[in-house]
């Protein structure tokens, strides 16, 4: 159930760095040194990597199963 857990809290955190990167991208239209949106999808992707990992551990481990009707037909 940890695990679970762990999946949509960084779910969750990657809508919230998608949503601030683009608040940052609003924001700072005239300001093309800031940088802010460019970090904001820098750590979307490193979250989206941790997600993929999470995901890929618990069907690793077992945690995760494939429950879906046409699973076992293909």
């Amino acid at each position: 159930m940890w695990l679970k857990a762990i999946i949509v809290l960084l779910f969750l955190a990657v809508l919230a760095s998608l949503t601030s990167a683009l608040v940052f991208l609003l924001r700072d239209m005239g300001a093309p040194e800031s940088k802010r949106t460019l970090y904001a999808l820098g750590i979307r992707i490193s979250l989206a990597a941790l997600l993929l990992l999470a995901i890929w551990y618990g069907f690793y481990s077992g945690i995760l199963s494939n429950t879906a009707p046409w699973a076992n037909k293909y």
